[in-house]
């Protein structure tokens, strides 16, 4: 009997679906225990996912919307690159322009064999992304205020770093000599393949208990469940066509802001995002490659599906993204990609809700704090004398909701990672935290408050390059029905002289020792028009 004659019953296929998640959960908690950076044992800054045979994703933990709505064009690009695939064999490629995000998000993608009657049959794949906190480039942390991709690092094209088990030794020496911290890096590679591992046994375990073709049965089951409750979801926004226009404060080249517009046509069970005039692609790092657009964009659309609905390839179904080649929202090379996205992706996410808050005003947010509040910083850690390289991102406001104030202190939309505990943080670094509190007052006032933004204070011990790649200093996160705007952030340096320096959001700067970094991070719009008494 063929895979599409079975017939799936629904206890079976839920769960199914809760064991593929597992897995991609497991594969998420491998990751993190058997990782060397802070950024990814601590703040968690990766992303784990199981396909099919075909590169359709199944299943997904529950990690970073900018990961995992791209990762599928990294998997597709393994396969169409090496249609070879052997048991052991491990693919890693970061190349933005090929399925990737930006450079510091290496992408490993790992076929799962199985053995019938003597033969391998291709049954899936496992792949996972992890953010690297330094892979080269022109400044310490590999998110730099850059013109050109390749001033921000390394560039991995697709290839076989691992082939039938065996370690290119070459490519990995070639990998490790262009970063400033190689033995971290070694590190988190291998807890990468650790992670896929994990998802090709646990996966293996899957087929042998449900069998070949119930296997497959149940993958294209669950993917036609997400793409039902995908349309139902987008049927039940009233038809029509709704445009909205939010901006970048400017794009760390120049002042000018920067105009994203998205324009959302609601048919039906279809949905159609349009971003026609934005802006072009800027000199500068805040240009989003395709897919991570994409990404921006599948997030909105999973947040008004139930909480409880399977993310996976048929959810991309019912949805089609037109994003003009050459403009700010489908960078072309070798134009800079560092901050699309981490920045550009949280305002295009801004923009869809805004347009959505025309059809569903009672349900769309008021904006979030809109960026990731990027920080980078490097030197030679006294200590140790040697590198060190410290990336981070931080919360900020999240918007208020109908009757909801907004959560404050979190990271928001594209992001959803933690931040670094101070314990590791002043383990792993020579910098201390000295100040770390909410920004009471900076969420917009409305009958719904949005959510507060944070204050961190860094205190450099030794002299420090550091990049400052943040969003929202000068335009603030919008209100809805007549909700306050949330506050904008701020970036301020007291230098150990005693002289304070305002900072701009995308900023490259020598600290020494003994000056003060202190991030204000946004807070959230507000929702409604406050009360007579205010609130």
């Amino acid at each position: 009997m063929r895979a599409e004659e079975l017939v799936i019953d629904p206890v079976a296929l839920e769960i199914f679906r809760s064991a593929m998640t597992a897995v991609a959960e497991e594969m998420g908690a491998s990751l993190a225990r058997s990782s060397y950076s802070p950024n990814i044992k601590e703040r968690l800054d990766f992303s784990c996912a199981l396909f099919d045979h075909t590169g359709r994703m199944v299943a997904q933990a529950a990690h970073i919307p900018a990961h995992l709505g791209s990762m599928p064009d990294s998997v597709a690009t393994a396969i169409q690159q090496f249609p070879d695939f052997a048991p052991g064999d491990t693919v890693v490629l970061n190349d933005p322009f090929l399925g990737g995000n930006h450079l510091p998000d290496i992408t490993m993608v790992s076929p799962i064999f199985v053995d019938l009657d003597g033969e391998q049959r291709l049954v899936g794949f496992a792949a996972n992304r992890a953010h690297h906190a330094d892979v080269g480039g022109m400044s310490p942390g590999s998110m730099p205020i850059a013109t050109e991709i390749y001033q921000e690092g390394i560039i991995i094209p697709p290839i076989k770093l691992w082939e039938r088990g065996e370690l290119n030794r070459a490519a990995m020496a070639l990998i490790l000599r262009n970063v400033r911290t190689p033995e971290e890096r070694r590190g988190d590679l291998a807890a990468q393949l650790a992670a896929n591992r994990t998802g090709i046994r646990r996966v293996q375990e899957l087929v042998s208990r449900y069998g070949l073709a119930q296997f497959r049965a149940l993958c294209d089951a669950l993917i036609a469940y997400a793409e039902r409750i995908t349309r139902a979801t987008i049927a039940g926004i009233p038809d029509g066509v709704y445009r909205f226009t939010d901006y970048l404060d400017d794009d760390g080249v120049s002042e000018q802001p920067v105009p994203i517009t998205a324009t959302v046509t609601v048919q039906g069970s279809e949905m159609v995002v349009d971003f026609t005039g934005s802006a072009p692609e800027r000199p500068g790092s805040i240009n989003a490659v395709e897919t991570v657009t994409k990404s921006a964009v599948y997030y909105v659309v999973r947040c008004l599906m139930p909480e409880d609905a399977p993310m996976n390839h048929g959810a991309f179904v019912p949805v089609r993204v037109i994003a003009p080649a050459g403009t700010v929202v489908n960078a072309r090379p070798p134009r800079p990609v560092a901050g699309g996205n981490v920045e550009t992706s949280q305002r295009i996410v801004d923009v869809v809700f805004g347009s959505l808050a025309q059809a569903l005003p009672d349900v769309i947010p008021a904006a979030s704090q809109g960026t990731m509040n990027n920080l980078t910083a490097g030197g030679i850690d006294p200590r140790s004398g040697r590198p060190f390289a410290y990336y981070e991102t931080m919360g900020g406001g999240m918007g208020a909701r109908p009757g909801l104030d907004g959560i404050s202190g979190v990271h928001v939309h594209m992001s959803n990672t933690m931040n670094t505990p101070v314990e590791a943080f002043e383990y792993a670094y020579p910098m201390r935290i000295t100040r770390y509190q909410l920004r009471d007052g900076s969420g917009g006032a409305g009958a719904a408050r949005g959510g507060n933004g944070l204050i961190r204070e860094i205190l450099f011990l030794t002299e420090s390059d550091v990049t400052l790649l943040t969003e929202r200093r000068r335009l603030a996160p919008w209100g809805l029905h007549g909700g306050e705007p949330g506050s904008p952030g701020e970036n301020v340096l007291q230098r150990a002289s005693g002289e304070t320096v305002r900072l701009r959001g995308k900023h490259r700067f020598t600290a020494q020792p003994g000056d003060r970094l202190t991030i204000h991070t946004p807070g959230g719009g507000g929702w409604g028009a406050a009360p007579a008494s205010g609130r």
